[in-house]
This record gives structure tokens, C-alpha cells and sequence, in this order.
């Protein structure tokens, strides 16, 4: 029977937990880190904190917000993620949504694997703890399994990442849309509309309307995924039946979307196809190794103490550090697989991880944002949980 003391110890580090838990929660939905590019041809007016671009665990987003200022007339934000795609790709560097595939797409399984592993740690009673954590583990790997594998299985990933698989593929349409020529409307047609526009009637062209459509952007976590449907099948039928039919699972969505990242500005199949692949493999291990990681705790969970009960809590302590060791990884990435057919050619280099640097007439500044704070955060309250939750297995002998 627990003493008054273990009682208040137990409890404190349940509240401690339930705060970090609430902080993985925070975390996802914000930005960890970000980074911008400042140059003269960004003037501070227009561009207060340069080209800007936020990372979060699902994605990255865009960091520039809308002006609205007399001098400066803009109806939407610039995309500034799609801007410094078109920056970097003038030397050899892959479009940001090449990066980290799989870690975004489990960005959502990834924070609640941790969530259980701490539900898990707040518990003193082994056998009690064998069950939140077979449960919990349980359900998850339902969740990846209809996600990964089953048809339609994208609809279970969370807006914000389908909604930046979304933005990047638009990125190619509006490059696609600058090719078009204006259509001008000239002889009877064109003095009828002009005739009808000065005695007020608003007069809309059908050109007019697709190009309205293809700027309201869904918002619809079903619109955003049929939208893309609607263009994987439009790949699909450009590649003569090559491609699969639609089955919106999303290890299909995800290759495709990133075999049609990589071949956006640089469309080397021979280069393409192979990587695409090893991302198909490498998605397929990632889900496995989760479930032996699963069942591993689970069976750990057995008594208190040893290494894999501290695990429980050690793991998610160590978030901040995670997160800059792959953040740092996909930077030399970047910097280090520069494709040949660049407009300009210059030696693999290391971008600024954190602080600042300068690229030619650009200069990078790399921070931490918000949600590494709460990473940070977290890290110290699970400590405290940790180092009271060894004294109380200390007293208790």
C-alpha cells in the first residue's frame, strides 16, 4: 500500500505528464523552426522578414504574410515557399517538399506514439501499464495500417499535411498557367463585350472562370484530396496506363507526389525512378519498425524500472534533439545532392542550420520558432517527471 508521500509523487507526475502530453499536442500544430532568405531584391516594405518559410512536424508552410500596406497592392501572400523553390533550383537543389517524405507523413503517428509511450510512464502498476500501452499501441497501428495500405486511406492524414501535398503540386500549375497566352477577344465578339461592359453588365469569360477556380484554393479536407485525385489521374493518363489506378491510399499518394517533386524542375527519370522506390521500401520499414517498437515497450512494460521502462519517458524527453539531428540531416541533403541540369553549378555545401550565413547575394537566417520552445519546454517537465518518479522506486526499495 502507497504511503501519503507516494501518493503526491504519483500524482504530480501524472499532472506533469498530462502537461507534456498537451505540449506534444501544441507542438504539432506549430512551427518548430524557420528560415529566411533576405536579399535587395526583397525590400524590407514588401518583405519584412525576407523569404520565409516555416517548418512544422507535417509540413512546411508559408511564412510570408499578406502586406497591406497603400504603396503595396497585393490581393493574396506571396507563396514564399514556392518562392524559394524557384530560388534554389537555379543551383541544382530539389524543391523543399523532396524533404523529410516520411517524416511528415507520419508527423501525426509519430507525436501520438509518444503520447501512449507517456500515458504509459505515468503508470506504477505493471500490469495496468501493459494494457494502456497494448491498447493504445493497438489502435495506432490500426490507424497506420487503413492510412498506409487501405483505399482512401489518405483521409485519415491530417488536413494540414494533405493541404501542403496540396500547395505544392498548385506551385506546378501556376508555373504551367504562366506558359498560357492571354485570350483576346477581338472582332464582333470582342465589341459586343466591351459594348455591354460600358452599359454596366459584368461579363465573365469561360477562361476567366477556370482561371478564378484554379485560385480558390479548398479548404475541405475532401476537396483538398480531390483535388488531388484530379490530378493524379491526370498523370496517370499522360503516362499512357504506366501509373495505377487511383486507390488514395496514402503509400500512393506519396510516391507519387514525391516522384512529381523531383521531377519538377529536373525530370531525370533515371534518377527519379530509383529514389521514388527506395521511399516506397523505406516507408514500408518505417511502419514495421514502429509495430517492433510497439510490441517491444509493451512487452517491457512488464515491471518498473530497467531501460525499457525509462524509455518511456527518455524518448519523448529527447524531441529537441531528434528534431535538430533531422533537421540537420535533410539541410546536408539538400546541400549535398545538387542536380547536374542546375542553371548554375556550385560545390555541395552545408546550409546554416542555426544562425546566419550568406549564399551569393542572399543571406540565410535559420532559428528556432515556437513549437521548439515547447519542445524545449517539454523536455524540462518530463525531467522533473523523471527524476521524481526515480525517487519514489528509490523509497519504495
Amino acid at each position: 500500500m502507497m504511503s501519503e508521500a507516494q501518493k503526491k509523487q504519483t500524482l504530480l507526475v501524472g499532472v506533469l505528464t498530462l502537461v507534456g502530453i498537451g505540449l506534444l499536442a501544441a507542438i504539432f500544430y506549430s512551427s518548430v523552426w524557420w528560415v529566411s532568405l533576405t536579399a535587395p531584391n526583397y525590400p524590407k516594405e514588401s518583405f519584412p522578414d525576407g523569404v520565409r518559410i516555416e517548418f512544422h512536424v507535417n509540413g512546411v508552410f508559408n511564412g510570408c504574410e499578406l502586406q497591406e500596406k497603400q504603396e503595396i497592392q497585393e490581393e493574396e501572400a506571396l507563396d514564399c515557399v514556392h518562392e524559394m523553390d524557384t530560388i534554389n533550383h537555379y543551383v541544382g537543389m530539389y524543391p523543399i517538399a523532396a524533404g523529410a517524405p516520411i517524416e511528415r507523413a507520419f508527423g501525426q503517428f509519430l507525436i501520438t506514439f509518444l503520447a501512449i509511450m507517456l500515458l504509459g510512464f505515468a503508470c506504477t502498476k505493471p500490469k495496468a501499464r501493459m494494457a494502456i500501452l497494448g491498447g493504445g499501441f493497438g489502435i495506432l497501428a490500426v490507424w497506420m495500417y487503413l492510412t498506409l495500405f487501405t483505399d482512401n486511406g489518405i483521409a485519415y492524414e491530417n488536413k494540414g499535411y494533405i493541404q501542403s501535398l496540396v500547395t505544392a503540386l498548385d506551385q506546378n500549375a501556376e508555373e504551367n498557367a504562366k506558359e498560357d497566352d492571354e485570350i483576346v477577344l477581338g472582332g464582333i465578339a470582342g465589341a459586343l463585350k466591351q459594348s455591354l461592359e460600358e452599359s454596366g453588365v459584368e461579363v465573365v469569360l469561360p477562361s476567366q472562370q477556370e482561371k478564378q477556380a484554379a485560385k480558390e484554393k479548398p479548404d475541405d479536407k475532401a476537396a483538398l484530396i480531390q483535388q488531388l485525385r484530379e490530378t493524379y489521374e491526370v498523370d496517370r493518363e499522360k503516362s499512357g496506363g504506366r501509373m495505377a489506378p487511383w486507390n488514395g491510399s496514402l503509400l500512393q499518394v506519396m510516391t507519387w507526389h514525391y516522384d512529381k517533386t523531383l521531377g519538377r524542375y529536373f525530370n531525370n527519370r533515371a534518377e527519379i525512378e530509383p529514389r521514388v522506390a527506395k521511399l516506397h521500401t523505406a516507408t514500408v520499414a518505417v511502419f514495421w519498425l514502429l509495430i517492433a517498437a510497439m510490441a517491444l515497450l509493451v512487452w517491457g512494460a512488464r515491471r518498473n524500472g530497467g531501460l525499457f521502462y525509462w524509455l518511456l519517458v527518455l524518448v519523448p524527453m529527447a524531441l529537441p534533439v531528434f528534431f535538430v539531428i533531422d533537421y540537420s540531416a535533410w539541410l546536408w541533403w539538400y546541400g549535398h545532392t545538387l542536380n547536374d541540369m542546375g542553371a548554375f553549378t556550385v560545390k555541395p555545401f552545408m546550409p546554416t542550420v542555426f544562425g546566419d550565413g550568406k549564399v551569393a547575394q542572399f543571406t540565410t537566417h535559420s532559428y528556432p520558432d515556437v513549437g521548439f520552445g515547447l519542445m524545449v519546454l517539454l523536455s524540462l517537465i518530463l525531467a522533473v517527471a523523471a527524476l521524481i518518479r526515480r525517487k519514489q522506486f528509490r523509497d519504495q526499495g
